[in-house]
């Protein structure tokens, strides 16, 4: 009873080639569910892609990744010396904010290998400015005791430039008097990229790249649900789990997908606007009413739940008067990737 993730595999490739070509130096992110292609797939394609580095968010996702891709892979989370998942091999790029925790990797034998991050704006990880040159000084006497791959940058998702904020933060990195000359940078946009690599020559930026390179083209992807089953039932009729009545003759239409995929499940929103904030308004009219709608779509309109979603199946009430679809048909889901498992993957 697959929920699948189908690929236009020629299309989706070409997106990727575009991407990298426009993007170099690129650093392919694998973090989490593989944004729903999962993390060898994404890191056997990023060896095709021709990538010398990876990124991933944690260190569980290490071995996922390096069994695909034999080049550098870089954990984005920051370590720490409670960390007992952090693997210590000459494939294994380790992110550091924190003096002590420096200190600690300065005295293992390994020689691990670094990258210092440093403080955006997004609040989340990194050095200060002077805790960068402090980390600068302390590398310079320490012989052997890391590699220096380069610093990062972890900027937020906003509309507006971040040149102002990423040329203020070179000033401490030209200060800190690093190691290196690689800059890893998220979320700058190309026209940023450009103007930095101008401005600061001898300096390699390097995008770390994740939604846009896997998800850029939504063409090239579509959902579908199998249909398990169809029941139909007249006004008043029970039916699911809470033994809820049906509030008129229809169809209860079992689809594959529940909460164990991601299904019915939501992150809290971003938008600021009047228009989301209407939407989340009328959506909380729905659920207060027990109609919820559903990201299954039959003849072009988003069905509704006929109650919440099980763990791998969903039930949706049709009308009376609609297309009632086949055992074994597929519908249309509008899903989360990056909150989404899929029971297959289908690459044309």
């Amino acid at each position: 009873m697959p929920l699948t993730l189908y690929v236009d595999g020629e299309r989706w490739r070409k997106h990727l080639q575009a991407v990298r070509d426009a993007h170099p130096g690129i650093v392919p992110v694998l973090k989490g569910n593989g944004y729903g292609f999962g993390i060898g797939r994404l890191a056997a394609t990023s060896a095709w892609l021709g990538a010398d580095t990876v990124a991933v968010g944690t260190y569980p996702e290490v071995a996922p990744a390096a069994e695909e891709f034999h080049g550098s892979v870089m954990v984005l989370a920051p370590w720490r010396p409670f960390e007992t998942r952090a693997v210590f091999d000459q494939h294994v790029v380790h992110t550091v904010g924190r003096l002590s925790d420096l200190d600690d990797l300065l005295e293992r034998d390994a020689k691990p290998r670094v990258v210092l991050e440093r403080l955006t704006s997004m609040r989340r990880h990194g050095f200060s400015a002077r805790d960068l040159r402090d980390a600068g000084e302390r590398i310079a006497t320490s012989g052997d005791g890391v590699a220096v791959e380069g610093v990062a940058m972890h900027l937020p998702i906003s509309k507006g430039s971040h040149l102002s904020e990423v040329n203020r933060l070179m000033t401490d990195v030209v200060a800190a008097g690093l190691p290196t000359n690689q800059v890893y940078v998220s979320h700058l946009t190309d026209e940023e990229l450009g103007t930095l690599r101008q401005t600061y020559p001898d300096f390699e930026f390097r995008p770390r790249i994740g939604t846009s390179l896997w998800l850029g083209d939504r063409d090239a992807l579509s959902v579908r649900a199998t249909v398990l089953d169809v029941h139909h039932v007249e006004r008043g009729e029970g039916y699911g789990y809470r033994s809820r009545t049906a509030p008129a003759a229809g169809t209860i239409v079992v689809v594959a997908g529940g909460t164990a995929h991601g299904i019915g499940l939501e992150a809290p929103t971003g938008g600021a606007t009047l228009k989301d904030r209407a939407a989340r308004i009328a959506k909380g009219g729905l659920d207060a009413a027990g109609f919820v709608r559903s990201p299954y779509t039959l003849d072009g309109k988003h069905r509704l739940f006929a109650e919440p979603p099980h763990m791998q199946a969903s039930m949706l009430f049709l009308p009376a008067g609609a297309r009632v679809p086949e055992v074994g048909d597929e519908v249309d889901v509008r899903v989360r990737y990056t909150a989404t498992s899929f029971d297959e993957t289908v690459v044309a």
